[in-house]
């Protein structure tokens, strides 16, 4: 199994800027892609950004293009995810997941950090 535990959120005022942890755990070996995603109130999951963990080649979601930014840290088996210029729009749970490799999906998700934007 692999444990995945996000930290960093909260609440921020808008203009602000956050960075999200996701500290991984177990057999991470077996998973090649780490991602963010995040449900706003009302609304589905979205996917914001994804990073190979091998490679390190990132991918974003149109809408987190310019503002967003996917890291990892291999040492510390953790990913980050850095928002600038927060709006009360980028209030919502933030989760990270995990998927295995050669596998489509992400299998191991964590439990959410709420970023809460204020104007």
């Amino acid at each position: 199994q692999v444990q995945l535990v996000e930290s960093g959120g909260g609440l921020v005022q808008a203009g602000g800027s956050l960075r999200l942890s996701c500290a991984a755990s177990g057999r991470t070996f077996v998973t090649s892609t780490r991602a963010w995603f995040r449900q706003a109130p009302g609304k589905e999951r979205e996917f914001v950004a994804r990073i190979n963990w091998y490679s390190g080649i990132t991918s974003y979601a149109d809408s987190a293009k310019g503002r967003f930014t996917i890291s990892r840290d291999n040492a510390k088996n953790t990913m980050y995810l850095e928002i600038s210029s927060l709006t009360p729009d980028d209030t919502a749970v933030y989760y990270c997941a995990a998927g295995r490799i050669g596998v489509n999906g992400y299998d191991y998700w964590g439990q959410g950090t709420q970023v809460t934007v204020s104007s």
